[in-house]
Formats: structure tokens, C-alpha cells, sequence
């Protein structure tokens, strides 16, 4: 999996200024909770009035948002299903078409409306929690881009073109049924009760295809947007791309800390786990620095090497490891947002929870004082107690 570049992600971001009109064609289905199709529509975006427009490019504009390897993740294809699977041929046809192909376009659409039938039924048997399922718009965007050629020093020449991106975004936004409300009728100059009208939401999900990656169409990666991190919808990526995804953020992130705990034991001092936070954060921090870096995503042998750094032992470096390529495989790396979250650093026990700013971690340490363990935080400044300035004597 290689992950795209903030200068990638910008590029058909910017293809989404509404201002622009670059994409050349909107399709939509309309379903209700029970899966029924309640419309179907064809939009050539340059005959769209402005403001509607707007609306569109920012719901696309949505799936290209968010962190990579949280909320925004890689699906991958091998190589034997770009030759010969279904999902991956439809998904080519799309583009190849340009959306333009009722039937390849509709057979997409019964996917999706396959896999929230199967969401449904895996619901409760409850009638009021099924009476509180969204409807369900599914939108298609298709664009042809023409990619400028790079010179030697990595600047774009616009004026020359380098090769053409052809890619279809799709997202699926819930249809929720706002409340009824008072509303002003300016002809009669008073206010009446009007009925609440359906309204289209943020994505849940979404993804593009083929993944662009250096200037170039990547056949053998789709971009998959979640709006949750919480719910990555594994079964939306088996019925679309009849493909899995890894473990979600959190489980990574869980499992990676718990093969350090487990591993390094009486090494897994709050030292050494300020100095992991702040080599892993500084990665992270210089790779969005430069526009052109790919997001960081570290292998076992890459975090064994920051821990060895940061005053672990060979012994244990390499027990840890042992244990992240039984977890994971041997070629597997870990977005490095998913270890870390510069920014943060929290401090819990199970009865207290302690936030600290990173810069000035140092301040925490930890000590044994009389056979008990204390965790001490240098007062250098004012103190509150909720909100409330204290003294110490």
C-alpha cells in the first residue's frame, strides 16, 4: 500500500472547486430505508445552477477529507483481480464508460443497495430502530484530468501534459427527514407550521477509483473514505471491491501498545515512552510539512529501530519485533497517526486521567516513595482546581 501525498490529495481536491466545473458528469440513485429505488438522475455538471453545484462538489469533496490510514484507507487489489474479477472490472468500467453506460452504472448501484439490505437485516428485529434508518443517496462523479508534466526539480509545466487521470468518486449520504417547523409566509405576513423536509447529509462512505498515485492511475488501490472511524463498514468494502481491509486505527493502535507493554515490561518506563512519542511525532510532523511526502507508516523493524533509539534493549527491540510480525505479517506498516497522536499526551491510572502538553512532557515523572508509586507533576506556574486558581503550601 502506498499511501497518497498531501500534493496528490490537493490536486483533485482542487478539481472539485465549484468554481471550475472540471468534472463533467453527476449520476445519483435515491433509495429508501428498505432499499427501494425512488429515483434515479443523470446531471451534467455544467448545466447545474451554482449554489446546487456547491452543494455536490462539497459532498465529493468530503471523501477526499480526513487523516490517511484513519479515516481515509487503502483497499487493495491483487493482481489476479484486475485480470479477472468482477468488482474490480465494473469498477474499471465506470471510468472506462465515463458514466455514461446505464447498465454498468446500475449494476454498481445494486451493489450498494445489496449491501444496505444486509445492513438492515443485521439490525435488531426492533420496528422502531428500523423506523429510524436513513434513506440513502448514492452519488457518482466522473472527471478526466489532464496531469501536468513534473520537471526535474519536482515543479509542474503546466503547459505540457504528462498523461490523463480518468477516475469516478463515489459517495453514499444518508437522507434524514428534518422536524416540522414554523415558517415565515411572506405573502400573508405571518408564520404557519410546514412539514420538514428531506435533507442530505455528510458521507458515511465513499471512495475513488483507480487511486491516483505519482501523477499517475494506480489500478491496483481504490481511495476508501468512512466518515466514522469507529465503523469502517467491512461489509461495504467485501460487496463493492470483494476485498478486506486491515485492522481498523484504534485496533491497531491498541495492539501495537500492547505488544510494547507486554514485550518490554520493566523497560516500558514513562521515559521511554515520552521519547517514542516525540521521535514518532516529529516523523509525522515533517512529512506534513512537505506537500510531496507520502504520510509516514512504520514496519516492525522501523519501530524497533525508534524504541532501540530511545534506550531500549537489543533483547527486548527485538522481541517486539518477533511479536508485531506475528500480529501483523512480515511486510505490514502501521500509519504512524495510528501509534501517536502529536498533540496529545495523557497520563491515566485507574482512577485519574491527567492531560499534559507535549512540549512539556517533562514535567511528568513518575517515582517509588516509600514503597508506594506516585506519578509527580511539576508546579511551575499557577494551578487551578476547576477553573479555580489554588494555592500550595
Amino acid at each position: 500500500m502506498i499511501p497518497l501525498n498531501q500534493q496528490d490529495l490537493a490536486q483533485i481536491k482542487r478539481r472539485l472547486n465549484p468554481e471550475h466545473r472540471h468534472p463533467t458528469l453527476i449520476r445519483g440513485c435515491y433509495l429508501n430505508a428498505e432499499g427501494e429505488i425512488l429515483s434515479t438522475f443523470v446531471k451534467p455538471v455544467q448545466t447545474l445552477p451554482e449554489t446546487e453545484n456547491e452543494k455536490y462538489m462539497g459532498l465529493f469533496r468530503r471523501v477526499l477529507s480526513g487523516t490517511q490510514g484513519q479515516n481515509l484507507l487503502s483497499v487493495d487489489f491483487s493482481a489476479a483481480q484486475t485480470m479477472d474479477d468482477e468488482a474490480h472490472a465494473l469498477l474499471t468500467g465506470l471510468c472506462r464508460t465515463e458514466l455514461n453506460e446505464d447498465e454498468t452504472v446500475d449494476r454498481l448501484f445494486e451493489r450498494i443497495r445489496d449491501w444496505m439490505r444486509a445492513e438492515k437485516q443485521a439490525r435488531p428485529d426492533s420496528v422502531e430502530e428500523n423506523q429510524n434508518l436513513p434513506n440513502q443517496l448514492i452519488l457518482l462523479l466522473y472527471d478526466s484530468m489532464d496531469v501536468p508534466h513534473r520537471n526535474r526539480d519536482g515543479s509542474e509545466d503546466r503547459t505540457r501534459s504528462e498523461s490523463v487521470f480518468n477516475y469516478v468518486l463515489c459517495c453514499v449520504c444518508p437522507v434524514k427527514l428534518g422536524k416540522p417547523t414554523l415558517s415565515y409566509a411572506e405573502q400573508e405576513g405571518d408564520f404557519h407550521c410546514t412539514d420538514g423536509h428531506w435533507s442530505v447529509s455528510a458521507p458515511e462512505i465513499g471512495f475513488m477509483f483507480p487511486a491516483f498515485e505519482q501523477g499517475g492511475a494506480d489500478i491496483y488501490q481504490a481511495l476508501y473514505y468512512v466518515r466514522s472511524m469507529e465503523d469502517t463498514h467491512e461489509a461495504f468494502v467485501q460487496q463493492v471491491f470483494h476485498s478486506e481491509l486491515s485492522m481498523r486505527a484504534d485496533e491497531q493502535r491498541e495492539t501495537v501498545h500492547g505488544l510494547i507493554s507486554d514485550t518490554l515490561m520493566e523497560e516500558c518506563s514513562m521515559e521511554m515512552v515520552q521519547a517514542v512519542h516525540e521521535k514518532i511525532g516529529e516523523m509525522i510532523k515533517e512529512a506534513k510539512s512537505d506537500k510531496t511526502a507520502e504520510p509516514v507508516s512504520l514496519s516492525g523493524r522501523e519501530v524497533r529501530a525508534v524504541l532501540e533509539e530511545c534506550g531500549v534493549t537489543e533483547q527486548k527491540a527485538e522481541q517486539f519485533e518477533s511479536q508485531f510480525t506475528e500480529s501483523f505479517g512480515s511486510y505490514a506498516e502501521i500509519p504512524a497517526v495510528n501509534l501517536v497522536t502529536p498533540g496529545k499526551f495523557q497520563v491515566e491510572t485507574p482512577s485519574v486521567s491527567i492531560k499534559v502538553d507535549p512540549d512539556h512532557a517533562d514535567l511528568v515523572s513518575t517515582r517509588v516513595i516509600d514503597g508506594q508509586r506516585y506519578i509527580l507533576i511539576l508546579a511551575d506556574g499557577a494551578v487551578e482546581v476547576n477553573g479555580i486558581q489554588v494555592a500550595i503550601q
